[in-house]
């Protein structure tokens, strides 16, 4: 499917995005590790997430919707699950493929799992390593690549890993496969990754320690075989795909943008932090806690922008955002120099390539050198069709480019725009974008 972006005016109004892909992924899965029911409110109901909720009742919990976002699961408890009769097929869902795999590690018969094109691309030798100290078997293609076949064992052993990469999906597959060792599972990751993991399963009763060490690293330590309690999780809107209309309304808002009920977990907001260093007029208005979470109404108002230099030590928590930020950056003043982007390498696409790819053909300034991506802003843009190779947040990140430049954008590959942020561009023309299907010649 193509989209098209034109080049549209002020923005204005209030808007809700869809529940953050994160904690529903974690949210479907924890519960189904509980013994009991649990209830979830505010679930994202894109393709990934869904993907997980197959999986789940493919391994024998009873996970039913109930509504517009509203859902119910039971549990089968940490050691429960049922060997599934089929392939578990995971679409484009890396998180919750990564994640399944340290809840499958701890149960004793094998499962395939697969997934769209592009999660088949991506490697899983980050996760692979660690399962298998612990004592679970794989069998994988050429690259640690998906279709993967997973033995799992009910005596995994506790292991202390240290983490190579700043990586939520490493940390809690590590974390979610210690719930079944007995004993005390530890990771150490060289920067905090995001951290919800950590604070569900807190909720539901396990035993977590984190301990920031005097480096910069932290450690995380659950301990196994515990029993996790039903709970009431409550999803709030996504940070990742409130980058967007975010992205849009710092350059090009006429009125003030709200953007209600978004997770402000310190870990997730590095967008925020780099947006404000840029110079944009971002407030958080009627802040609260919503099941351990923080959360609030993003305010935004158009600003000058200038370029910084983002350090690599915040990749961590904005690493789904950069993207939109280099859309951003095409349109502050002086270059922008985004370090350490090497992670962007092993997501959906190589993201690096093809955003430097992509920006320069519409006209933008843009160059890489070695992991680092540089923007100079100013240029004025051009019309482009853009492929977006079945990535969601290139289509989308191209998408807003369309609309802050001089010429239409065109993004091929926009159907997978379904898999995090369903309605985007409805959303994004509520509060003024100009969004539409593209006319074929």
């Amino acid at each position: 499917m193509q989209l098209r972006a034109a080049p549209h005016g002020a923005l204005g109004g209030r808007i809700r995005v869809p529940g953050d892909k994160s904690i529903s992924h974690r949210s479907l899965m924890l519960a189904g590790l509980a013994v009991g029911e649990s209830r979830v409110s505010g679930l994202l109901e894109g393709e990934d997430v869904i993907a997980t909720a197959r999986a789940m009742r493919a391994l024998g919990c009873a996970v039913e919707r109930e509504g517009d976002g509203e859902w119910t699961v039971h549990g089968r408890g940490t050691a429960g699950m049922a060997e599934p009769a089929d392939v578990l097929d995971m679409g484009n869902a890396g998180t919750g493929a990564r994640l399944l795999m340290g809840i499958l590690a701890g149960h004793a018969f094998t499962t395939t799992i697969t997934g769209d094109a592009s999660l088949r691309s991506r490697p899983m030798g980050r996760i692979r390593e660690p399962l298998e100290r612990m004592g679970a078997m794989f069998m994988a293609r050429r690259g640690d690549r998906l279709p993967l076949a997973l033995r799992g064992s009910d005596t995994l052993l506790p292991i202390d890993y240290e983490s190579p990469v700043a990586s939520a999906q490493v940390k809690s597959a590590v974390m979610l496969a210690g719930l079944h060792a007995a004993g005390r599972t530890t990771v150490t990751e060289p920067l905090p990754s995001r951290d919800h993991t950590e604070r569900m399963l807190t909720a539901m009763g396990a035993s977590i320690e984190s301990e920031p060490l005097a480096d910069g690293r932290l450690r995380v330590s659950v301990t196994g075989q515990q029993e996790l309690h039903p709970q009431r999780f409550v999803v709030p809107g996504d940070p990742s795909s409130a980058a967007f209309p975010l992205a849009a309304a710092v350059l090009r808002a006429k009125t003030p943008v709200t953007i209600e009920g978004i997770s402000v977990n310190p870990l997730r907001i590095g967008l925020v932090t780099t947006l404000r260093e840029m110079g944009a007029s971002i407030t958080f208005a009627n802040e609260r806690t919503v099941a351990g979470e923080p959360v609030a109404d993003l305010v935004v108002e158009a600003a000058e922008l200038r370029g910084i230099e983002v350090p690599a030590a915040r990749v961590p928590s904005m690493v789904d955002e950069y993207p939109v930020l280099s859309v951003v950056a095409a349109f502050a003043g002086g270059e922008t120099i985004m370090r350490g982007l090497a992670e962007l390498r092993v997501k959906e696409t190589d993201r690096l390539a093809v955003m430097a790819d992509g920006l320069a053909r519409c006209g933008v300034d843009v160059r890489i050198e070695g992991d680092d991506l540089i923007v100079r802003g100013g240029a004025a843009t051009r019309k482009a069709t853009i492929d977006a190779k079945l990535d969601h947040r290139i289509a989308m990140s191209f998408l807003v480019l369309g609309g802050l430049g001089r010429e239409p954008v065109t993004v091929s590959g926009a159907e997978a725009i379904d898999t995090s942020f369903p309605g985007f561009g409805t959303l994004m023309n509520g509060l003024g974008a100009d969004i539409t299907k593209a006319v074929s010649s």
